[in-house]
């Protein structure tokens, strides 16, 4: 097990060794970055380390309000709530949904959350081939008598893929049915202001698209949010056990989402750096022959055929000084993956090191 002995950034000591770190999620630096640190920390003063009360109770705060008011203008929505987990927020979703749907359509590579979110009640659960819209078509058009909700990830944890969301929400609209988005990993990312996949695709002002989202990737900190209408804030806020049962998200949590937000508002240009490192380390890696996505995401996946050489190269990987994880993540796949994650913080000699072991590794023992 890799036990860490600081905080993340472009290198960590781990084990109590200094390491290049190509792992986790923190893509634009933020979990680290001064401001939100000491945000963090004039937050702690001020109001403690935890409310110890749940948001329905008395534990919301002034600065869970201005969190929620910085949410909606980054997302461009009238109102937003926030609860103690970005794994919560599909659950939170297909629950309130409930009556509006009887099937349940799912990408088969889906985030564990949406699996264990859906309602014990709904038993028609329906995978389709992964981004594959043909099947997903099939699969409404067989099963017509169900109201149906199709579900999937934004951008894939795993592979970095790109859900094709503009065409499952032309499949949402031509069978009506209602659209959730795990947005997990590309809020912050994608998109002209970084408001994810929706965005990504200019379906910004389309009805009946839900997204879940997360402060715990490229925002740096922790907790989970949903934007959209009053009338779904709403509805969270009155129905949602999940909420009303959890306790509110802690002041130096609070207080580095503002921070990050404001950061993002500030220095858009750290989305263009990111996503220009990722493609050009992307770049590299495919002409070494290693099998990878074709979408340009911080995450860059290696594909190998067995898992003894996934664990083989990410344990050599770390023997020269470079945490790249093997992912043994609980997802239905066919290879293996050593999973690569790209933070604007890393420096242009850390991508050549990263290359160049590859590149060893390569000529010794292949790359499938």
């Amino acid at each position: 097990m890799n036990v860490l002995n600081s905080g993340i950034g472009n290198y960590v000591f781990c084990n109590g060794k200094k390491y290049s770190y190509f792992a986790g999620n923190n893509y634009l630096g933020m979990a680290g970055h001064p401001s939100v640190k000491a945000a963090s920390i004039e937050a702690v003063k001020k109001y403690g380390v935890n409310f110890s009360a749940s948001r329905h109770t008395t534990g919301t705060a002034d600065i869970h309000l201005e969190l929620e008011k910085q949410l909606s203008l980054f997302k461009g929505k009238q109102d937003t709530v926030v609860f103690s987990s970005g794994y919560q927020g599909n659950g939170i979703l297909l629950e309130l949904l409930k009556p509006g749907y009887s099937a349940v359509f799912i990408d088969q590579f889906a985030h564990p959350s949406i699996a264990s979110g859906i309602p014990r009640e709904i038993s028609n659960i329906f995978h389709y081939n992964h981004c594959d819209t043909d099947h997903l078509e099939m699969l409404l058009q067989d099963f017509k008598g169900f109201r149906p909700l199709i579900i999937t990830d934004g951008v894939f944890a795993l592979t970095g893929e790109i859900a094709p969301l503009d065409k499952i929400y032309s499949l949402a609209e031509k069978y009506n049915a209602i659209l959730i988005v795990d947005d997990a990993h590309s809020t912050g990312i994608l998109g002209e202001n970084g408001r994810g996949t929706v965005e990504h695709f200019k379906l910004g002002n389309s009805e009946n698209i839900y997204q879940t989202e997360t402060m715990s990737k490229a925002l740096g900190g922790y907790g989970g949010f949903i934007s959209g209408s009053l009338e779904i804030t709403g509805l969270i806020r009155e129905k949602s056990a999940t909420y009303q049962a959890s306790t509110a998200l802690p002041p130096p949590i609070a207080a580095a989402g503002i921070a990050s937000l404001e950061i993002l508002r500030k220095e858009p240009e750290l989305r263009i750096k990111l996503l220009k490192r990722a493609g050009e380390l992307k770049k590299e890696i495919t002409r070494l022959d290693f099998k990878t996505s074709e979408d340009n995401t911080p995450i860059i996946p290696i594909m190998l055929s067995s898992l003894a050489r996934a664990k083989e190269l990410s344990r050599f990987l770390e023997e020269n000084g470079i945490i790249v994880p093997f992912m043994n993540y609980p997802v239905k796949l066919e290879f293996y993956i050593l999973r690569i994650a790209v933070s604007t913080d890393h420096t242009d000699d850390q991508a050549v090191l990263l290359v160049d072991m590859l590149k060893k590794w390569r000529d010794k023992n292949g790359t499938h």
